[in-house]
């Protein structure tokens, strides 16, 4: 395994990191906690430092806890908060209250008394960023947290917290954790860019594009995918046919499509861990084998071709909505404040 650095953090991990959202989940996930101990395991004993998980995903942190007894040390832990855990509005966001509880919550699921990285899982437009960054600095100075950062947030939201970081001395986000896959490349135009410039590590999620990369999803075809009836981009024709593509373009290279979606996303200077979803032992140990997978200039210049550099093929189910694209009173003025026309 050779390990690369989280920016400029000093920490050193794996270019695939274990992504423990289906462990401990029931439904969509893996239920089986003994399974899923046994998956966690494999990928360390594998070479696999990292592992992200996040207080919203069902049991995983208790899973991961169980899982890193007598590890710990030799693990880079990393957690997310700020989505709601329930219908108190106080038990989710970035307030200071919150991030204080949240904490507390996620070292005694995990049984460790140290994060390597607390994560914002999405901003909170309701609470100041300096609130937040001044909560997280706490948290650092504490010795609870080694390093604060930031998911699926936007350039100029990313820009704002930094400024806000060096103008009140606090400590700023050190990593982001964005999608990043063959299908989903817009990343590659501004967040990576102002990561490798920072000093930013990135630990990119879903390089199987929701499970589109994986080879079962066919154009014209019914697939088994336990993720196809929630996804609507399972049904979008441009991802079929530019998945049909990379196929033919996988198979042309020797490769299978889930090691050439990996190879991808770790190919990009700027990204220093993709995390891989396991759901079972069977998809990890096809992961793990493709670990040598390096891509060509020939294919990485036909990927582009397929799907040009900073570009997406449709949007994912799962992508970040700004809460101004969302909440049509951002976007209103109220009725009697109009202007007749």
């Amino acid at each position: 395994m050779h390990y690369r650095p989280l920016g400029r953090t000093g920490i050193k991990v794996s270019p695939y990191a274990l992504g423990a959202m289906m462990f401990g989940v029931p439904k969509f996930g893996n239920p089986d906690h003994d399974d899923s101990i046994r998956i966690i395991h494999k990928a360390l004993d594998a070479g696999i430092n990292l592992v992200d998980t996040a207080d919203v995903y069902g049991d995983s942190e208790i899973v991961v806890g169980k899982a890193l007894k007598g590890r710990r040390d030799r693990v880079v832990l990393a957690t997310k908060f700020s989505r709601a855990l329930g219908d108190d509005p106080n038990q989710q966001g970035t307030s200071r209250r919150w991030i204080m509880t949240a904490v507390e919550n996620s070292l005694r699921r995990l049984q460790t008394d140290y994060l390597d990285v607390y994560q914002i899982h999405r901003l909170d437009p309701d609470t100041d960023i300096e609130e937040t960054l001044s909560a997280l600095s706490d948290l650092v100075h504490s010795g609870k947290v080694r390093v604060i950062g930031s998911s699926n947030t936007p350039i100029s939201d990313l820009v704002e917290a930094h400024w806000v970081a060096e103008r009140r001395g606090l400590h700023r986000f050190r990593t982001e954790q964005p999608p990043y896959s063959i299908l989903n490349r817009s990343i590659e135009s501004e967040i990576l860019p102002l990561a490798q410039r920072y000093g930013m590590g990135v630990l990119v999620w879903g390089p199987m594009a929701q499970g589109m990369l994986t080879g079962r999803v066919r154009k014209g075809q019914e697939t088994d995918s336990h993720r196809a009836p929630i996804f609507k981009v399972f049904r979008d024709e441009r991802r079929l046919d530019a998945v049909e593509q990379l196929i033919a373009l996988a198979d042309a290279a020797g490769l299978s499509m889930p090691h050439m979606a990996m190879a991808f996303t770790i190919s990009h200077p700027g990204v220093s861990s993709a995390i891989l979803g396991a759901r079972t032992m069977e998809q990890l140990e096809d992961l793990l084998s493709g670990l040598d997978v390096v891509l060509t200039d020939d294919v990485l210049d036909r990927i582009d071709e397929i799907v040009p550099p900073g570009s997406d093929v449709g949007t994912l189910d799962q992508a970040y909505v700004p809460p101004a694209m969302q909440l049509t009173e951002l976007r209103r003025r109220p009725l009697n404040n109009r202007c007749a026309i």
